[in-house]
């Protein structure tokens, strides 16, 4: 298999999917009182550890906010499937679906088959978490070709709050060529 993930500081790639509230939402550009975005791909509704994520993320939501940072979620899951794995969830941050296999591989995620119809109707991608500046420039990415390497959120916080603290310049890392 070839893959080909994402380089960090290269412009992210301005991608659209569906939003389970209705209309679409546009990957790597921050909605309204944001300058920066942050997309989490998950897994979907066969996946409880994308359940669990999830709801920490929303439980952490504000501190995201506090750092003018915008939190969206999306999987390859239909409406249905994704509206039913929401029940357990209740966001309050945008969620997209059917993200497409063209559009994962245009993000550098790993791509899994299902075992069975019963864990998924079709392919899906494994989790992914992409941190777009105001140059929509990929400051962050982490992906993985599992469901429970996932970056932890509490770090993550404390890192994105270091990086976007003007005193400290910090650079996009792993930049060097």
């Amino acid at each position: 298999m070839k893959h080909t993930a994402l380089a960090a500081g290269q412009v992210f790639p301005q991608l659209s999917v569906k939003s389970v509230a209705g209309g679409e939402l546009t990957l790597g550009t921050p909605g309204p009182d944001f300058d920066w975005q942050m997309i989490v791909v998950y897994r979907g509704a066969h996946c409880p550890l994308c359940t669990r994520y999830l709801k920490q993320l929303n439980d952490m939501l504000s501190e995201f906010h506090q750092l003018k940072i915008e939190v969206l979620a999306v999987s390859a899951d239909n409406l249905d499937r994704a509206q039913r794995q929401l029940v357990d969830v209740q966001p309050d941050f945008p969620v997209g679906y059917d993200l497409s296999i063209g559009q994962m591989q245009e993000l550098g995620l790993y791509i899994s088959q299902p075992w069975s119809a019963q864990e998924a109707p079709s392919p899906f991608a494994e989790p992914g978490l992409f941190v777009v500046n105001d140059k929509q420039e990929l400051q962050l990415v982490d992906i993985s070709n599992t469901p429970f390497t996932r970056p932890d959120l509490t770090a993550l916080i404390g890192g994105l709050g270091f990086i976007r603290n003007p005193d400290n310049h910090y650079p996009i890392r792993g930049t060097f060529k």
